[in-house]
């Protein structure tokens, strides 16, 4: 019912326009946007980072190959976008110029909290200035620098670290079968297998493996492959 005032009221109408309580309708809005893109999964392991997702392919005639889900980002980043994907090609792209300029700036590729930041920073000014909408997408960052690391931004501009994480449509059940099964000791073949399981369990009859896209960094040389659709195949 307050929702329902909020809007009457105008409330919803820009994203810098604050509720008498205190929210900006129009940011809530883009996060519940994420909530309702395909699944996408993200999972740190002891040899590397790895990175699942479901393209959600919802017409037989399309060309599975086509439909991109996860993007190599430099040579030891890759990312995954959920909500509008439009959204997140735009900053995976503005990801992937930050990350070169920073190689031929300095010769040497860019720490992937610094990367992490500077999209953060864009989503949190399209929630500040007027004229623009918020971004409606979560992107997964996963890369090696030192040591695997696995970071998720919000439509807010916030940014968190896991060890292991969802985000999208069935992100809950998903997060409770990482919870309960994930291990910092299992490698990324055990990673994949979870990501595998728990995308089968959440998609039931919708499931099948030309929705699946798969792609990880290994610890020993911090290069992000793509993960074989006959690889795939045997998992499910």
């Amino acid at each position: 019912m307050q929702a329902m005032q909020h809007q009457m009221m105008g409330y919803d109408r820009t994203s810098t326009m604050f509720s008498p309580d205190g929210r900006l309708l129009q940011v809530e809005y883009a996060k519940k946007t994420v909530k309702q893109g395909s699944p996408v999964i993200g999972i740190i392991c002891r040899d590397g980072v790895l990175l699942v997702a479901d393209k959600r392919i919802m017409e037989k005639l399309i060309i599975p190959k086509s439909v991109e889900k996860i993007y190599q980002v430099d040579e030891h980043i890759g990312a995954t976008a959920t909500g509008l994907v439009m959204d997140g090609r735009v900053l995976i792209e503005k990801a992937q110029l930050v990350a070169q300029q920073h190689r031929v700036t300095f010769d040497e590729p860019i720490d992937i909290l610094s990367l992490v930041k500077e999209i953060s920073d864009t989503k949190q000014a399209y929630t500040q200035y007027g004229g623009a909408r918020p971004f409606g997408v979560s992107i997964l960052f996963a890369g090696i620098n030192d040591e695997p690391k696995l970071f998720v931004t919000d439509p807010t501009g916030i940014y968190f670290e896991y060890k292991a994480t969802a985000v999208g449509d069935g992100e809950t059940e998903i997060k409770e079968i990482l919870e309960k099964k994930y291990k910092e000791s299992m490698s990324i073949e055990d990673g994949l297998k979870l990501s595998v399981m728990a995308l089968k369990k959440v998609l039931g009859k919708e499931f099948h493996i030309e929705r699946i896209d798969g792609a990880y960094i290994a610890t020993q040389d911090k290069k992000f492959r793509r993960i074989g659709r006959d690889r795939l195949s045997k998992l499910a």
